[in-house]
């Protein structure tokens, strides 16, 4: 489980996040929704150990990322685009991931099929497309077999049917008992993908339940959003 527990962040004078506090559960696809400088992405920084909370907690299991013994066993992360060297291969890039995890080289090719880059591992990263990309930053995060993923808008960028098998392959996690976190404005897409939504406004939780709850009375996830991110942006629940 994935706990943020009243977790603010601070720069200078301005308060990025105001003491939020959301979970993200086994066998659930959370995300987490909120507008460009909302907070996002700086709660994911903070969850992977990238930055530094003033106060509160970012836990996984219980711990914070800096405690796991082995982190990409546990957790695993896309964040950013692939990381990858522009002149390495994906393949190479995946090995390097691997060895430096102490990770055999089998999973490498493991999880170039179940991402369906198999047939582009022999291409340098520079040019991968937008969609090719996005599925090796889902491979280097499936490395280590992790319970919990962590993806900033991992459907920008794919074609329908990337879209389509994205959308899958989270399901298919979540049901196997997995947690699952993601960030996206693909509000139609996440409508299809999510069993829970937290909406984040001016480092601020604005709404925090099942997809349901918070669609509530509104016709779709989009039309709860607009609402909640500027009728009700300082109602914190």
């Amino acid at each position: 489980m994935l706990t943020i527990n009243n977790l603010v962040k601070r720069r200078g004078n301005q308060e990025i996040l105001s003491g939020i506090s959301f979970k993200a559960e086994p066998g659930r696809v959370t995300g987490f929704l909120g507008p460009n400088g909302a907070g996002k992405s700086s709660t994911l920084r903070i969850l992977l150990g990238l930055d530094r909370a003033t106060s509160g907690s970012a836990l996984i299991h219980g711990k914070s990322f800096r405690e796991l013994q082995n982190p990409l066993t546990t957790i695993g992360a896309a964040l950013d685009g692939s990381g990858a060297h522009r002149m390495r291969t994906g393949r190479a890039h995946l090995r390097w991931i691997a060895r430096a995890a102490g990770l055999s080289l089998a999973r490498v090719e493991e999880v170039l099929e179940i991402v369906g880059l198999s047939n582009a591992a022999t291409k340098r990263v520079g040019s991968y497309s937008l969609g090719m990309a996005k599925r090796l930053g889902m491979a280097t995060a499936l490395i280590g077999d992790p319970e919990i993923l962590v993806l900033d808008e991992p459907l920008n960028g794919l074609d329908p049917e990337g879209i389509r098998w994205m959308r899958r392959f989270l399901r298919e996690r979540a049901e196997s008992g997995n947690a699952v976190l993601l960030s996206s404005h693909l509000m139609g897409e996440l409508a299809e993908t999510v069993d829970d939504v937290v909406i984040i406004q001016n480092g601020k939780i604005c709404a925090d339940g099942t997809l349901e709850e918070v669609v509530g009375n509104y016709s779709t996830l989009e039309d709860a959003f607009f609402a909640l991110t500027t009728e009700r942006a300082g109602d914190v629940r």
